[in-house]
């Protein structure tokens, strides 16, 4: 007798593998040089590394806290004072995250229910749209235009409603590779003062902010900050995106929320990698604070590099994206392209629609300088030959 397979409705229909996914395998496949998925080809500090493998040897092995060790807490807590003018309570408002898709996930969760209506700012994220779907939420997508990809914010007060729950925000923003300024935070406090409207501030780049005047956090806005969750990535700060380490910053009753959902979700996150981070925030707040320039000089010597090519260049404000404007080369639309490039150039990219609901008729790509140089200049090479 044969049984039937069960085969469960799907909550999010419409979705497969990532573009990332998709692409790294390609470039896989084809021995391209992998400019696509957004990870360093180099290693971490290795005080960082040699820290974990002290706590390790310690027998910092069991389980954490479920909101994250106490010394990376207050350590996490002194950098937002000294960068933001915030001094956020080590026990009540912030929560270590297995990176921060969770933190995203788990606020995202803790705040939409359903009905509720979201906005976010295209190109968004990937991670965003999913979690909105499964708590039940309406995503409203607001356009923003290259090369500069500033909010329009007459715009935005016209997408808001009664229904309006929540913002997702994304600087520096990935992957347009600008970033947001004090004004824009004033505008959008402007905007949604007199409402009952959450904000979630992805800034998981915030060490990679090119701009003159540094990162602009809603942390450091007054009001702002008191109906928001700030999220972070030590995987980006540290270029250990395998550790997946990311933290939230929140007042308190938003906290206690968003920590009904990560107590079910992963409860806690690696013991001695948490240990070793905190160890690091104290000892060498320098890679921090320089990683600016660390980044700005890869982009550069790209940039430089891709002077000679057929691609123009949009400006990077901050993360460690480029994007490149391909009309010059081909009309092809840039899904093909990028498998173009992989499978004939030997350079994977991603194509910038894949962040956007609506069709993105704009002929760019977005590239990782994330690498060493040599992988840059290697990359270069090919793409000028074009």
């Amino acid at each position: 007798m044969s049984i039937k397979p069960l085969i469960p409705e799907s909550k999010l229909p419409s979705l497969g593998t990532t573009i990332f996914t998709r692409m790294s395998a390609l470039a896989q496949q084809h021995n391209a040089i992998n400019l696509s998925q957004g990870f360093p080809d180099f290693d971490g500090p290795r005080y960082l590394q040699e820290r974990l493998a002290y706590h390790v040897a310690q027998g910092a092995n069991q389980y954490a806290p479920m909101t994250g060790v106490q010394p990376l807490r207050e350590a996490i807590a002194d950098k937002t004072a000294a960068l933001y003018g915030h001094y956020p309570d080590p026990t009540s408002d912030i929560t270590v995250t297995a990176g921060a898709t969770e933190a995203l996930y788990a606020a995202i969760t803790a705040l939409v229910r359903p009905g509720d209506e979201v906005i976010c700012f295209d190109p968004s994220y990937d991670s965003y749209a999913p979690a909105v779907q499964l708590a039940g939420g309406v995503l409203k997508r607001q356009a923003l235009q290259p090369p500069h990809f500033r909010v329009d914010w007459a715009h935005f007060a016209s997408l808001l409603s009664e229904r309006t729950r929540l913002v997702i925000l994304n600087t520096p923003h990935n992957p347009s590779a600008t970033v947001w300024q004090k004004e824009d935070f004033a505008a959008l406090w402007q905007a949604i003062a007199e409402r009952e409207i959450y904000v979630l501030s992805d800034e998981v780049y915030e060490h990679i902010c090119f701009a003159k005047e540094g990162h602009a956090s809603v942390l450091a806005h007054p009001q702002l900050r008191e109906r928001a969750i700030a999220v972070s990535s030590f995987g980006k700060t540290f270029h250990m995106t395998g550790w997946k380490v990311g933290y939230c910053v929140a007042p308190a009753a938003i906290s206690a929320e968003l920590r009904k959902v990560h107590q079910y979700l992963t409860f806690a996150v690696n013991t001695p990698a948490q240990l070793a981070i905190a160890d690091m925030l104290r000892s060498q707040p320098a890679h921090y604070r320089e990683l600016p320039a660390f980044y700005q000089d890869r982009r550069d010597r790209f940039v430089q590099a891709l002077a000679n090519s057929r691609f123009e260049i949009l400006p990077c404000e901050g993360t460690y994206f480029l994007l490149a404007d391909y009309s010059a080369i081909s009309d092809m639309d840039d899904v093909s392209f990028c498998q173009w490039l992989t499978t004939e150039v030997g350079v994977a990219a991603i194509p910038l629609s894949v962040f956007c609901a609506d069709p993105f008729p704009h002929k760019l790509i977005r590239l990782c300088f994330a690498k060493q140089e040599a992988t840059l200049l290697a990359a270069a090479e090919k793409l000028a030959a074009i």
